[in-house]
Formats: structure tokens, C-alpha cells, sequence
């Protein structure tokens, strides 16, 4: 590697590790307990290091926040010819039940235990979905090449991504009620082809590659 490759992987391996410490404390003591201060002494760091990785406290915890909002808008991106953007929705989600991804919602107990514990967290949550919805709407209006101040992406995006933030919260509930992951994929799966069926009349043909 050259000398760039061995220090950005040496930032990446100190991200990692503040991240892997934070959340560990978090889970252990809850989120509004931890301080900063200890994250950066559970990671043998400096709280100035702490803070310059992950300016909010949030971000902490919600390590994979970029990759969650940009989630449905680079499915919708990457669709396959002649397909909807409802489908490619659909067809990435199930996909990513059978996975049973922590992007989707599948985070195990303690973290999910963690976020519905804390006020913050919740709240946080709360936006990073009008993040993601938000850019999704901007996607399908570059898909179907929508005039400024269409509306119709913006109503299509609240829609789709209704259906993604009650199927996360669908996935949240049942961990929390001791259902494992298998069980939960199970369970989820049918009830998102349900759900995604209730949009087929009004959006089964929007924003077709």
C-alpha cells in the first residue's frame, strides 16, 4: 500500500474502533448516560479525535446513517430496464429481509433496546427516514425527468417511503418483543409483499426504466 492507502486505513481502523466502543457503552449504559469523554477513553483516543470523527453524539450511533439515506434512492437509481420503481422498492427490500440487513431494521435487541430508550436516538431516527424519503423523492424526479415544483415525486417518495418506515418499525417492534432474526424475516417478508401490493394500482407503473 502506499503511504495515502496506509493512512486513510488507519483513519478508517480508528473510526471504526470509536464507533465499536461508543456503541458498546451505549447499549450498556444508554445513550444519554454516555459522555464523550468515556467513549474517547474506551477507545484510548482524545475527545478532540472522538469529536472530529463524529461531530454529533448522534453519529455515534448511527454509523451507517449515509448508506440508510441513500438507500431506496439508489435502488430506484439502479433499477433494471423496464422496471418500476415500485418493483425495484419491493424487490431490494425483500431482498435485503432475506438478508436480514441492519440497514433495513434488523439491528439485534440490544441497539434496537438502545434507540427505543432514548429520546434522542428516536428523534434522530425520525429524520434520518425524511432524509431518506427526501432523497428519494429527488431520485424519482430525475427518473421521470419531473418539471421543478412537480409535486408528484415529492407524493410518490411520502408513499413509498411511508411503507419503508412502517415495515422498519414492523421489523424494531418484533425485536424488541424477543422474536429472533429468522422468525422476524418470516414474518416480514409476506407482510411487506402485502403492503407493497396496496401501491400497485396508483404507483405499479411509475417511474418506469
Amino acid at each position: 500500500m502506499t503511504v495515502t492507502g496506509l493512512r486513510e486505513a488507519k483513519k478508517q481502523e480508528t473510526r471504526q474502533l470509536i464507533s465499536d466502543q461508543a456503541t458498546r457503552l451505549f447499549m450498556a449504559k444508554g445513550f444519554e448516560q454516555t459522555t464523550i469523554a468515556e467513549i474517547a477513553e474506551a477507545a484510548r483516543v482524545a475527545k478532540k479525535t472522538v469529536t472530529n470523527y463524529f461531530p454529533r453524539k448522534e453519529d455515534l450511533a448511527f454509523d451507517h446513517q449515509d448508506q440508510f439515506v441513500a438507500s431506496l434512492a439508489r435502488t430506484v437509481a439502479a433499477r433494471e430496464p423496464g422496471e418500476s420503481a415500485l418493483s425495484a422498492l419491493r424487490r431490494d427490500f425483500l431482498d435485503a429481509v432475506e438478508r436480514q440487513d441492519p440497514v433495513a431494521g434488523f439491528a439485534g435487541p440490544e441497539f434496537s433496546r438502545m434507540i427505543a430508550d432514548s429520546p434522542t436516538l428516536s428523534v434522530c431516527l425520525r429524520g434520518l427516514h425524511d432524509q431518506r424519503e427526501e432523497a428519494l423523492a429527488a431520485a424519482l424526479a430525475a427518473a421521470t425527468a419531473a418539471e421543478p415544483g412537480d409535486i408528484t415525486p415529492r407524493a410518490a417518495a411520502a408513499v413509498l417511503g411511508g411503507v419503508h418506515r412502517v415495515l422498519f418499525a414492523r421489523i424494531q417492534e418484533l425485536t424488541l418483543a424477543g422474536r429472533d432474526n429468522p422468525e422476524i424475516a418470516a414474518v416480514v417478508g409476506p407482510e411487506a409483499e402485502q403492503a407493497f401490493a396496496l401501491l400497485e394500482p396508483s404507483l405499479g407503473d411509475y417511474a418506469r426504466a
